[in-house]
Formats: structure tokens, C-alpha cells, sequence
């Protein structure tokens, strides 16, 4: 009988004792029920709990102990490397072929002997109240994404302000410095202001030392940035996640709301821009003993915060490296090719996710940034003058073959590259191929291949035809921008002066 059920059975056997029969013997027997139960009615509304029987569990007793040794050794181990009970569970499998028992029995055992032993015990925390604009807690968390396809293991940055609720994340391949740093930029943009504290844990983007007590000797750059943005610094203690439950809390919330399933996007600035509309979408949320949704208090709190420092602060780690005899910069441990001769010296610039070569106060190259080591990142039109006084390298040189790998080199290419050869040589037509790459810069990878394309389709296998095509696009386009709507109302009416719309398409514009 369910406890509904026996709370209305006394509820009718205390009425019938006392405006009925009125004897314990006489209600038993008129309502089909025990005297004890008759008398328990009558010295309580309410039924006693039922005691829950303590069942032997046989099976389980030939693994006691081995779960106990195991347990006992664990607490030895580093806090991160002990067994979980369902990794005893497969030992158990494993080394007691012949104990047959569940994993739910094993889960239920250590869990109560962790509680036996100390291992497991939870921390009273007292709640927290929060000002506008005071506070808010940053931590990074890894998640997974499919990236064109290939399954890339991300690191997360998150800012939670603790008045409003509102979060910021941004995803990085690397949760480097540099990445940290420009998290929080983005995170202040997104929140229209800088928060007076922030509380972390001891990353070593901020803290190389901990010292006693809440003391830290903190990363010279992190104090640089933090004295541009004008926020104070907090660091839990280690090993203390809770005493930034906020920013953990939403990390999870996050990630089974927007990281589940696995997300797809081409690269990680689309996943960055999917994340953006997550934390936009997650504003209209309410959160539980909150009188106004997340976007709500977000409004009202942006009010209080700092004003955004103008301008922002330099994120780029610098160098000074040489350019080599192989035409590249070493920076932090891989080779960026610079169009400049061996023995300049460049300013290197590092970012979370390129690296920019400056030269003569101008960048003169910019590459997506490489976190393997001894890499050489190479850009074929970096080589191109070199290529045309050395045209027998450019078939086996290692930036076409990453051009290749890269897919920015079309079967077109090699379709002309050979016209071109067959007609004039092989010095000369893979000189004249050189000549066409260096039209790229002027007008466009995209534009010089359609170009390329165009005159292969048409069997013309010419320079000065892929040149043609370039320009005559170049000033269809010039000829675009130039016309006004009144222009297009005058020029776009029936066929009869549709020829005119034509000679201003090839006249440049004039009329």
C-alpha cells in the first residue's frame, strides 16, 4: 500500500473509532484491518515509516576485500589519479573472474566506505550576495567541436558576471597567454564594460608563484594588463573549485547546453560566432530566485561598470628575430617565410592566432599561427622573386607544396603551368607561371584563379589573356561602383539602348 493510500485507510479507522463503533475490536472487524493497525491509527494520523530491511549481500562479499585494499591504497595516491568505483568495478571483472556482481552494488560499497575513511565529504558553503558591476569569475574548460570534419579538442574561455549571470565564451585552439589575454577584451566588449574584480584560479597565464595565504607573485604582462583595464585581481585557493562556483557552474550548464551534441562549424572563428549567439540567446534565461531574466539584470548592470579602456592594450608578444638563408623568422620555435632578404631583422608580433612580421614600420606578412615546434610555415609569394631567377625549383619547392596541401592550388594551375611549358620551355614557361602568381596580391587569389579558369575553359593558354580577363573584371567592377540609381534607372530599360549600358560597363564609367 502506497503512503497516500494508508494515510486515508487511518484517516477513516480514526472516524469510525470515534464517531463510530468506538471500540478497537469493532473497527478491525468492520473495515477488514489488523487491531495493531486499529491502535497505531489512533496514536497517530500519520503511518510510521516503514524500517527498510537490511539485506546480506552475498556476492559482494568475496570482493570486500579487495575494494578495501584498493580504497586504502588510493588514499596515497594524487587526488586525481584514484580509482573511481566504476574503474574498481572493471578490476573487479578483471582480477575476480569468479565474483559475479553489479556495478550499482560496487558504486553503493565505496561510496560508503569513501565516507568511512574521509575521502568523500562535502563542504558547507554559505551563499553569496552580489553588487552590480563588482564582481565576476573567469576560468578556462576544454570541449569538442568538429572542425571541417575532423573531431579538434578546444579550450574554452568563460567570464560570469555573479550579479546578472551573464557569460561570455570563447573558444581557442591553445589556452595560451596571449588567448587569455584577448578573451578578456572580447569578454569586456561583449559586457559593455570592465568589472571593478575578477576572481581565478592560480592559471599560470597570471600566477608563476604561490605564495602563503591569498598572496601570489603574478606574471609581469598579467599586471601590465591588468593595470591598463583598471580591475582587481582574486585567486582561490588551490584545490578549492567552490570558491568560484559560479564561473564551474556555468562552465557545465554551458557546455550540455551548446557543446551537446558535438557542435560543427568549418573553423574555430565560426564556432567563436555559433558561441556568441549562445551567449546572446542565454540572456533571455532565468535564473532560480531571480526577480528579472539574465539579459535584464545584464542592462541594469552595465550602468556600473568601468568605462572600456581606449585604446586597448597591446596583446602581442614581441620579438626581433633575422630573417635566415631559407627566407624565414624563427619565432617561438617554428620558421614564418618573409619577402625579405637573409640578414634583415623583422619585428615579430604573436597573437593567439597569427603571427604578423612587421618590417619598416608596416607588416609585410601575416600567418596563421603554428603550436607545433620546428615547423617551417611557408608562403609560396614570399619566394616568387627568387623563383624567377631560380624557375627549375619552383616544382619541388616546399611552399608549393603546402599551397598544394592547403588546397589553394587548383588542377588549372597545373593545367597552364604545363600549356605554358610546352609552348615556350620549361625556364621560360614556368617563368611566365611566375608571372601570373604575382598577379595574385593585386588582384586576389580568388579573382586570379576564376581568371585562370576562364582561359583554360577557352583553350587559351596565354599570359596576356588571364591578364585581360583580370583587368576587364577589374573595371566591369570600377564601372558598378561608379554608376548611380539614376544611372541604373536610365540604363536599365528595354533592349533598344541596352548597348549603351554596355560601352559604360567598357568605357570605365564614362559617358
Amino acid at each position: 500500500m502506497d503512503w497516500r493510500a494508508k494515510v486515508e485507510l487511518f484517516e477513516q479507522i480514526r472516524r469510525e473509532y470515534e464517531f463510530g463503533v468506538g471500540t478497537i475490536a469493532g473497527v478491525a472487524q468492520k473495515l477488514g484491518v489488523h487491531r495493531r493497525m486499529v491502535r497505531e491509527a489512533i496514536g497517530s494520523a500519520l503511518p510510521k515509516p516503514r524500517k527498510k530491511t537490511e539485506r546480506p549481500r552475498w556476492k559482494l562479499k568475496a570482493a570486500v576485500e579487495f575494494v578495501d585494499a584498493v580504497l586504502e591504497a588510493d588514499r596515497k595516491a594524487p587526488r586525481k589519479q584514484r580509482h573511481t568505483a566504476h574503474r574498481i568495478w572493471e578490476r573487479i571483472q578483471h582480477e575476480l573472474p569468479e565474483c559475479k556482481i553489479g556495478e550499482r552494488t560496487v558504486r553503493q560499497y565505496v561510496h560508503q566506505r569513501k565516507i568511512a575513511l574521509g575521502m568523500l565529504a562535502r563542504e558547507t558553503c554559505v551563499p553569496q550576495s552580489y553588487a552590480w558591476g563588482v564582481e565576476a569569475q573567469v576560468d578556462w574548460y576544454e570541449a569538442y567541436a568538429d572542425l571541417a570534419g575532423e573531431r579538434v579538442k578546444l579550450q574554452v574561455f568563460a567570464m560570469r558576471s555573479m550579479a546578472s549571470g551573464a557569460a561570455f565564451h570563447c573558444a581557442y585552439l591553445h589556452a595560451t597567454q596571449q588567448a587569455f589575454l584577448e578573451g578578456h577584451e572580447l569578454a569586456f566588449a561583449y559586457f559593455g564594460g570592465v568589472f571593478r574584480k575578477l576572481r581565478y584560479d592560480n592559471l599560470t597565464s597570471a600566477v608563476t608563484k604561490i605564495l602563503r595565504g591569498h598572496r601570489r607573485e603574478e606574471t609581469s604582462r598579467f599586471v601590465a594588463f591588468r593595470s591598463h583595464w583598471r580591475f582587481e585581481a582574486e585567486f582561490c585557493t588551490p584545490a578549492e573549485p567552490h570558491e568560484k562556483g559560479g564561473i564551474e557552474g556555468e562552465a557545465g550548464y554551458f557546455r550540455r547546453n551548446h557543446w551537446v551534441p558535438v557542435p560543427e562549424a568549418a573553423d574555430v572563428a565560426e564556432r567563436n560566432r555559433q558561441l556568441l549567439v549562445a551567449c546572446q540567446q542565454d540572456e533571455h534565461r532565468l535564473i532560480a530566485g531571480r526577480p528579472q531574466t539574465v539579459g535584464e539584470g545584464l542592462l541594469i548592470e552595465r550602468e556600473q561598470l568601468l568605462p572600456l579602456a581606449q585604446p586597448g592594450f597591446d596583446l602581442a608578444q614581441t620579438s626581433f628575430p633575422t630573417v635566415n638563408g631559407l627566407g624565414c623568422a624563427k619565432v617561438l620555435t617554428n620558421a614564418y617565410s618573409v619577402p625579405l632578404p637573409a640578414g634583415a631583422q623583422v619585428q615579430a608580433k604573436v597573437y593567439a592566432s597569427v603571427v604578423e612580421l612587421w618590417h619598416d614600420g608596416r607588416c609585410i606578412a601575416r600567418h596563421e599561427r603554428c603550436y607545433r615546434r620546428q615547423q617551417q610555415i611557408l608562403e609560396l609569394e614570399h619566394y616568387l622573386d627568387v623563383l624567377y631567377r631560380k624557375p627549375g625549383a619552383l616544382a619541388g619547392s616546399k611552399p608549393l607544396e603546402q599551397r598544394r596541401q592547403a588546397g589553394l592550388w587548383p588542377a588549372s594551375f597545373d593545367r597552364i603551368w604545363q600549356a605554358l611549358i610546352e609552348r615556350h620551355g620549361k625556364q621560360s614557361g614556368t617563368r611566365q607561371m611566375i608571372d601570373l602568381l604575382k598577379l595574385a596580391p593585386k588582384h586576389g587569389h580568388l579573382q586570379l584563379q576564376e581568371a585562370i579558369e576562364s582561359a583554360v575553359a577557352g583553350s587559351c593558354f596565354d599570359v596576356a589573356a588571364v591578364q585581360h580577363l583580370l583587368n576587364a573584371e577589374e573595371l566591369r567592377h570600377r564601372a558598378c561602383e561608379a554608376i548611380d540609381v539614376g544611372a541604373l534607372e536610365r540604363y536599365a530599360r528595354p533592349l533598344p539602348v541596352m548597348h549603351e549600358y554596355d560601352q559604360l560597363l567598357t568605357t570605365g564609367g564614362a559617358r
